[in-house]
């Protein structure tokens, strides 16, 4: 008896044992799945304001064109919200840091007064920038590339100044671009095509191009149809409206100038520079601007410098300069060059290509030459408001001679999810491969909802795109189509640089510090992403600054995308309904539960002269 009393406790116990470890899973089960969706310490403040403010997967926004006119904000925000007015309309193309008038107090030398200088605290606007009267959506790309309507960018200046140059043309209601440029009579095209013949253009080897100097950008609109992608700059000078034609016409650029301070991008970033008669006196200061090329320009990759003083002995009388001129000024590129260890890969009429030594091991003379001054900054990509020097950036270390330094990139598209070479060294701090390629999945994930929110998205509806936190630029890659293009924004603030990385994805973008203006003019940018920018910004600058900005560079009816937390959103929106904007909160792709929501907004439709009832009250 005994013995069979002991076997049923056992049995007992057994039984108690397994109903104990079935209930602890079932426990720690559903609590990890109440972790995973977000429900933790404070989500039940985050539930509630979700459910005020009426939070849903489906937004009922009108993301199409219309142009009806200023008519009335919507009642979508708190009553007691500031209402901004519009600015006067002579603010219609209003450039905060390339303000005329500000730039006509700064020295003339070395192109200071058209660098950027933005307004203090005391003169900023806080008044939202008109568009010009009988504003319409610019045409859908490629149609863009060559027509723009008149409306939009009203100067003829170009059309006259240029006419023998073919930039651009007026006709009618529309500028017509024929592709014409100073140094490319013949057209853009056959213009790449000599390029081509030297430079691997066409295989996907060269993706990311450098314009100085750009003009109407050109150059870099028809480097599109070859999947190359260019940065274009020009200063805001007498040529009215160079970089907003650029941008009316759906191509990337920026107001920028090779003046005094280093150029807002990362180190080894392009495949290609490019200068057709730039007006930049390459071999003054030193070389100093040959050398801030060199910092941004790849190892292995190609300089094009078309125009004076190449093959100046046929061409000095043209261009009414002494040949003694223009000889010394192609004396000092071609000493400028070889200090650099740029190898002259060809030199044909008037235009001349080098090519950057892949490493170090293949300059030799770099060791002995007592010229050469090797720049001090551990960091060549600590550049905002920095101050140019006459110095050489040294190239990473190569086990060999046939080694790329900073390592070789897999043409285009391959390269857009390779891991890029700073990730696979353990250069970029605190992101792994395995981060990179789980970022990669996140922002596709993204994205995915993004268009269910937003079904124009890859359309063609939104082609000049901006993304103000781009992190390592996966946003930008699940998007990536020849209908879209994204100015990926590292600021200057964040805690790890990776514009670097963005650019061995083979994709463009630029440094910048939200609490100042950024450098283009208004109504450039058809969709704004601003992911995780103001919890950033927290106590950086205001809040109103930025969204502002934001107004001002944002088309009417544009869109933005705001991801950040509920409590930051709740702001934002509060803001906006004061700015003309339509907004709707949408949850998280992963449900009502995860603090973290999505903000969308449409900015409306009006123009300059125009008021509306809340204005008049």
């Amino acid at each position: 008896m005994a013995i069979k009393s002991n076997s049923g406790e056992g049995r007992t116990r057994s039984s108690l044992s397994i109903i104990i470890v079935v209930g602890l899973c079932c426990f720690f089960y559903i609590l990890g799945a109440w972790q995973k969706s977000g429900f933790g310490k404070g989500d039940s403040i985050a539930l509630q304001v979700t459910k005020q403010t009426e939070c849903t997967n489906s937004p009922n926004l009108n993301f199409e064109t219309h142009h009806g006119g200023s008519g009335s904000l919507k009642d979508i925000g708190d009553s007691e919200a500031k209402t901004f007015k519009p600015c006067g309309d002579t603010y219609t193309d209003y450039t905060p840091c390339q303000d005329q008038g500000r730039a006509m107090t700064f020295p003339r030398e070395n192109m200071i007064y058209r660098e950027r200088h933005c307004p203090p605290d005391e003169e900023k606007l806080y008044c939202l920038i008109p568009a010009p009267k009988g504003y319409v959506a610019p045409f859908p790309w490629p149609k863009s590339r060559d027509y723009v309507p008149y409306a939009n960018v009203p100067y003829k200046s170009l059309t006259v100044e240029k006419a023998v140059q073919n930039w651009v043309q007026y006709e009618g209601n529309v500028f017509r671009f024929p592709g014409g440029g100073t140094q490319f009579p013949q057209g853009a095209d056959k213009y790449i095509d000599q390029l081509a013949s030297v430079i691997p253009i066409d295989n996907g080897t060269v993706r990311t191009a450098l314009d100085t100097g750009c003009g109407v950008a050109s150059w870099g609109a028809y480097l599109l149809k070859k999947n190359v992608l260019a940065m274009s700059f020009a200063p805001r000078d007498s040529h009215e409206a160079q970089v907003q034609f650029a941008l009316e016409r759906g191509v990337p650029a920026v107001i920028g100038v090779l003046g005094s301070i280093k150029l807002p991008y990362s180190s080894r970033s392009f495949d290609m520079a490019h200068c057709s008669r730039c007006l930049i006196p390459w071999g003054a200061n030193d070389g100093i601007y040959m050398m801030e090329v060199d910092r941004v320009l790849r190892p292995g990759g190609y300089w094009v410098l078309s125009g004076p003083p190449i093959n100046w002995k046929n061409n000095y009388q043209a261009w009414q300069r002494t040949k003694e001129d223009l000889e010394e000024e192609q004396r000092k590129i071609e000493e400028i060059a070889e200090l650099l260890c740029w190898e002259k890969v060809s030199e044909k009429a008037e235009i001349a290509i080098w090519r950057k030594r892949i490493n170090a091991e293949l300059c030799p003379r770099r060791q002995d030459e007592t010229r050469i001054n090797i720049c001090e900054s551990a960091n060549p990509d600590d550049v905002w408001y920095k101050k140019m020097e006459p110095c050489i950036n040294q190239y990473p270390e190569v086990n060999s001679p046939e080694e790329f330094a900073g390592g070789e990139l897999k043409p285009f598209p391959e390269r857009l999810n390779a891991i890029p070479p700073r990730i696979a060294s353990g250069s970029v701090p605190d992101i792994s491969v395995h981060s990179y390629q789980e970022d990669i999945k996140q922002w596709k994930k993204h994205v995915k909802a993004y268009k269910k929110i937003n079904k124009l998205l890859d359309t063609g509806r939104y082609r000049n795109i901006m993304d103000m936190n781009a992190g390592l630029g996966s946003f930008a890659a699940a998007i990536e189509s020849p209908k879209l293009w994204v100015m990926n924004v590292v600021p200057t603030i964040a805690e790890i640089s990776t514009l670097g990385v963005i650019y061995e994805r083979g994709l463009i973008g630029i440094y910048h510090d939200w609490c100042e203006a950024f450098s283009t003019y208004p109504r450039t940018y058809d969709l704004i992403h601003a992911n995780g920018v103001f919890s950033l910004y927290q106590n950086k600058c205001k809040m109103e600054d930025i969204l502002l900005e934001m107004d001002r560079i944002l088309r009417p009816e544009g869109a933005v995308i705001f991801r950040d937390d509920v409590d930051v959103l709740l702001r934002v929106k509060k803001t906006v309904s004061g700015m003309r904007w339509d907004t709707k909160l949408v949850d998280h792709e992963d449900g009502p539960l995860v603090p973290e929501k999505i903000l969308v907004a449409v900015k409306q439709y009006w123009v300059g002269g125009s008021t509306s009832k809340k204005d008049k009250e």
